[in-house]
């Protein structure tokens, strides 16, 4: 099994239908609350993996997905 990391703020909506379907998927997953500070290295480094300067982004084994549409998308392909 794929080990999932979503990183994201708890109040994004956006990261809420990540959620949302990881649930109804029943995956397993770690959570990652980033900072809001875009300079934090943790959000450039995301940046860098994804491509994507926003939250959520998903880290599927070694692959990192930004935009929660993207997100899903691959969440039903994959699963």
């Amino acid at each position: 099994m794929a080990t999932i990391t979503l990183y994201q703020f708890e109040e994004c909506p956006y990261c809420m239908k990540v959620r949302a379907k990881l649930a109804e998927m029943k995956l397993e997953y770690e959570k990652v609350n980033v900072p809001r500070d875009r300079e934090d290295p943790l959000r450039k480094d995301l940046l860098e993996k994804s491509g994507v300067p926003t939250v959520p982004v998903i880290k599927i084994d070694d692959r990192y997905i930004g935009d929660s549409s993207a997100i899903v998308a691959y969440l039903e392909k994959k699963f």
